[in-house]
């Protein structure tokens, strides 16, 4: 279909009485006049007029000018939006009967005289006749021009000695549009905001910089940032980036709500006083583009399976009350609704709950029950999230399996594919942090990266900071503050995408360490490092290497985003697993201590875990013959010891897109069960039937992310002294590391832990070209 004709009205001066005031703000409650430009571009079929030469058929811009000039000329207006607020009901809700009657606009308002060290402020919106005398608003977009900032920036030693300009554009959109003077933008608070941040910078690189606005300071659903550097160029006007950013946590705090629904349902009367909802597994999350409605950010894409005695309809109106509540968590100043929760499937039932006379359409669904949902089949980001818990389920209606409807969607689309997201919340919370509902926990934000996604898929690196004094490769190197950062400030160089921070070693024979000095040793750290000035560390996403929920906790609130546990939340003497009727009680009991508790933090904290396979007290010395397999089968037992400790995480669990898996090379292994992990890596998590004859079934562990952690372990040492008779001491084994590094990325690792970090990241580099 062809673009609609355009008549347009271009930049209308006009002056207004605005109580925002203008340069400075409004002293108590007069208004400030202001002079704005109004830019008008309505869509309207011209043919009649083009064949005729005759006015009388068209739009008469004059008259439609003047009459905004009057029409905008009284009352004062609280803010911009209110003045295109206005616009729109003149053009669209007009009050003579001669005026033409428009299917919709667009409208740009420009402020001249804005708040100081910006050029412009406009709001600009896009709205289409609704029912009756309304109008809907469907896009509004908000833009700082040229707010001009001074700060140490650029990589020249002369640019190190003074401030420079810097001038920033912000582009905010909000495409679902909700019209309310709480979703209004205050443009004074977030122009000062930035003019304070960024004096308060001094990086090397625009991208640098551009980065900390967008993920720093801007809190909103989708936000543009431009950073440009007038002086850098001779003969040029400026260099600049520009970087976008999407902000999305709403699923975990959707999914908090969901558990408790007799303190979200306001009206008791829908719910039985016994009511309950547990989750009991959920998908991996998913990054998509947007459907239908292309002028939008990317979604992020989950599912859970739910377990309930809550009726359709009371469900139904439980998953509404939770849209409304986490689309007024803030964004900015109560930004818009950040979530939409469907019931696709609801057992084996078959609902529908509109008259039969009006089922023949999918355009009236809203305030109606509809299962299953009747676009699933052509949706991948709903059965791609179904597959990973319930691919063998068979839709109702359909009799296809979700398998199978995966498959034959995936056949004839051509939609780029969905990537799949690893959420790090921030932490510690800000001060001003707030719960969801009373007595419910506040949710952090997110660390967030570039919408733009990456051609290949990149492995991340994970640096180790050891603060103990007996760990195997760098005992007593990093065990003080000073020695700890200079690490970071070293590993941040070389770049690493996360830090490890443990305080107890895992090597065999090192000392027994208690809870209180465990926390002593890495809390400290994790606050410095949040503490530090420079942002590449402060930002830097933590791992806390423990097994020990207080030191986990402790640590997470005082800045960690993650938890690392060797022995993947079982405890240190778990191993072989308690079995019914064993009659170990103790051991059983302190096994499932530990489980419940680290399941209790990493839910209540809502971080990711990296869960390890390891068989016995990392600790001890062991004869690890005793833990051979047989040909062939390295990646099958790790699988299923992993997959007995992923089983006991089921309700009240961390969620499936929360965790990695450790296969745990170096830990309970020989050197050639070791050297079978590394060959065959990708056969833990691949998507394959394992096992023989009646127990053949799915595998538990398929599509997890997979950590990997090769680095200076005494089975490369053995090795060399094996080969070339060559005894090695840990920190001489970086080269037999890097082979293994190599190994770990042609199998589609994605995170890889070493103490080298700077060489690590070279042979990563050359690694990804090659394999990813």
């Amino acid at each position: 279909m062809a673009d609609p004709d355009l008549i347009r009205v271009n930049d209308l001066l006009i002056s207004v009485l605005l109580h925002s005031g203008s340069r400075w703000p409004c002293k108590g409650s007069k208004p400030t006049a202001q002079p704005i430009l109004v830019s008008l571009a309505i869509p309207h079929d011209i043919t009649t007029t083009a064949i005729s030469d005759d006015l009388s058929k068209s739009i008469n811009y004059s008259t439609l000018a003047s009459t905004l000039r009057i029409f905008l000329s009284q009352p004062a207006f609280e803010s911009l939006e209110q003045i295109l607020s206005r616009s729109f009901d003149l053009l669209l809700l007009p009050e003579s009967s001669s005026a033409p009657r428009l299917s919709g606009a667009r409208i740009k308002v420009v402020q001249l005289k804005p708040p100081l060290h910006c050029k412009t402020l406009t709001v600009e919106g896009e709205a289409i006749c609704g029912t009756g005398a309304s109008w809907n608003l469907t896009k509004i977009r908000h833009h700082i021009e040229n707010l001009e900032c001074e700060t140490i920036i650029g990589v020249n030693p002369a640019e190190r000695l003074e401030r420079q300009l810097v001038r920033i554009n912000v582009y905010i959109d909000t495409p679902d549009a909700t019209w309310a003077s709480k979703h209004w933008l205050d443009f004074r608070a977030l122009t000062r905001r930035l003019y304070e941040k960024v004096g308060e910078t001094s990086y090397l690189t625009l991208e640098a910089l551009a980065s900390f606005i967008a993920l720093e300071t801007l809190q909103h659903l989708r936000s543009a940032v431009k950073a440009a550097k007038p002086c850098a160029l001779v003969f040029a006007d400026s260099s600049e980036v520009e970087i976008i950013v999407l902000s999305a946590s709403g699923y975990s705090r959707a999914l908090r709500l969901l558990e408790i629904p007799l303190q979200v349902i306001e009206d008791r009367s829908l719910v039985s006083e016994n009511a309950f909802l547990s989750v009991v597994d959920t998908s991996f999350l998913y990054q998509s583009a947007p459907m239908y409605v292309t002028d939008q950010p990317s979604f992020i894409n989950c599912a859970c399976l739910i377990e309930t005695n809550i009726q359709p309809m009371s469900l139904l109106q439980l998953v509404k009350r939770i849209e409304d509540i986490v689309g007024r968590q803030p964004s900015f100043r109560n930004g818009p609704r950040a979530i939409d929760l469907d019931i696709v499937l609801y057992d084996q039932l078959t609902i529908d709950t509109r008259p039969m006379e009006e089922r023949n359409t999918l355009d009236n669904l809203k305030g109606h029950l509809v299962v299953p949902h009747p676009r699933m089949s052509e949706r991948e980001f709903v059965l791609r999230p179904l597959f990973d818990m319930i691919p063998d389920y068979i839709h109702p209606t359909l009799y296809k399996s979700i398998d199978t409807l995966l498959k034959e969607l995936l056949f004839v689309s051509n939609d780029p594919p969905m990537d799949k997201v690893l959420p790090f919340p921030r932490y510690p919370l800000p001060s001003n942090a707030s719960p969801i509902l009373p007595g419910i926990d506040p949710r952090p934000k997110n660390h967030s990266k570039k919408a733009k996604a990456a051609p290949k898929s990149k492995t991340r690196l994970m640096a180790t900071l050891n603060t103990t004094p007996d760990s195997f490769s760098d005992g007593s190197t990093h065990n003080t503050i000073p020695t700890a950062l200079a690490y970071t400030r070293e590993a941040a160089r070389a770049p690493v995408d996360i830090m490890d921070i443990g305080g107890y070693s895992t090597r065999p024979g090192a000392a027994f360490v208690s809870v209180e000095e465990e926390i002593k040793r890495v809390v400290p750290v994790v606050q410095a490092m949040r503490k530090r000035k420079t942002q590449l560390i402060r930002e830097m996403p933590i791992s806390i290497d423990t097994f020990r929920w207080e030191v986990a906790e402790k640590a997470i609130l005082a800045g960690a985003n993650c938890i690392n546990d060797v022995y993947a939340f079982t405890g240190p003497d778990s191993y072989p697993y308690p079995a019914t009727g064993d009659g170990d009680g103790e051991r059983k009991e302190r096994a499932a201590r530990y489980m419940q508790e680290m399941k209790r933090v990493a839910r209540k904290l809502a971080v990711p875990v990296v869960l390890m396979h390891s068989r016995g007290d990392a600790g001890m010395n062991k004869d690890y013959s005793a833990y051979a397999y047989g040909d062939g089968d390295g990646d099958a037992s790790v699988i299923e010891g992993v997959r007995v400790e992923l089983g006991m995480k089921g309700k009240g669990g961390v969620r499936r897109w929360s965790v990695i898996v450790d296969p745990g090379i170096g830990f309970s292994k020989t050197v050639e069960g070791n050297l079978e992990l590394l060959r065959e890596g990708a056969g833990v998590t691949v998507d394959i039937p394992i096992g023989r004859g009646p127990s053949r079934k799915r595998n538990p562990l398929a599509g997890y992310p997979q950590l990997i952690g090769t680095s200076r372990k005494s089975f490369l040492g053995a090795i060399l002294s094996k080969e070339r008779g060559k005894a090695t001491q840990a920190k001489e084994r970086s080269w037999a590391t890097a082979a293994a590094v190599t190994c770990a990325v042609q199998q589609g690792a994605l995170v890889l832990r070493v103490h080298d970090t700077h060489e690590m990241a070279d042979v990563l580099a050359i690694a990804d070209a090659l394999w990813r």
